[in-house]
């Protein structure tokens, strides 16, 4: 038996996720690819799942008005996920669904927590934020997720650096490269027992 069952929340193209899928099917990664669920009907992510096989769902307070979590909930469990990975998932995930998987949800964030993390810093919002503090140093964190946004325990960083010229832009594809790697080293040593969540 695999030793992770994943399941993933993504809403955008799911270049993260992608980059665990290949992970797991090359066997880097000791782990069952269970389901992914997007609240965004027509996310690049969902066209990944079904184009790899992986059930997919499109999951949001459109499809479930008043019961999207229980779904999500639902949807999880019944495909035996015991592990959920956020993959540039843009909604604030429910205490609820934290609990049900007793706090096995992890996130990946585009800055070296606990910098730029917070309301309001995603996307290209933390490598501007990032550039303007001057900084020489950027990275990615992988973090538990927990009811505030970017509070949760630390598991994995991983560095980046900064350049003089960069954009905002220039500097999210180098963080976003450094992410593919951190997340899926990040399960790999989850899955060895080598970080105990």
């Amino acid at each position: 038996m695999p030793r992770l069952h994943l399941g993933f929340l993504a809403s955008h193209g799911g270049s993260n996720m992608q980059a665990i899928i290949d992970n797991v099917k090359s066997n880097l990664i000791d782990a069952e690819l269970c389901c992914v669920v997007s609240n965004n009907s027509s996310s690049f992510a969902l066209e990944r799942a079904a184009k790899e096989g992986i059930p997919a769902f499109h999951i949001s307070d459109k499809t479930h008005p008043g019961n999207c979590t229980d779904q999500i909930i639902n949807t999880m469990k019944s495909h035996n996920v015991d592990t959920i990975v956020l993959a540039g998932y843009m909604k604030m995930v429910d205490a609820r669904l934290i609990n049900s998987f007793n706090g096995r949800v992890l996130n990946i964030h585009p800055a070296l927590l606990p910098k730029f993390g917070g309301h309001g810093m995603y996307g290209i919002n933390v490598h501007k934020a990032v550039i303007e503090a001057k900084e020489t140093i950027s990275g990615a964190t992988i973090h538990l997720v927990d009811s505030e946004y970017d509070r949760g325990r630390i598991l994995a960083q991983i560095q980046v650096p900064v350049f003089p010229d960069d954009s905002p832009e220039t500097l999210a594809e180098r963080v976003l490269q450094g992410e593919h790697q951190l997340y899926s080293n990040t399960l790999k040593h989850i899955a060895d027992g080598l970080i105990i969540i």
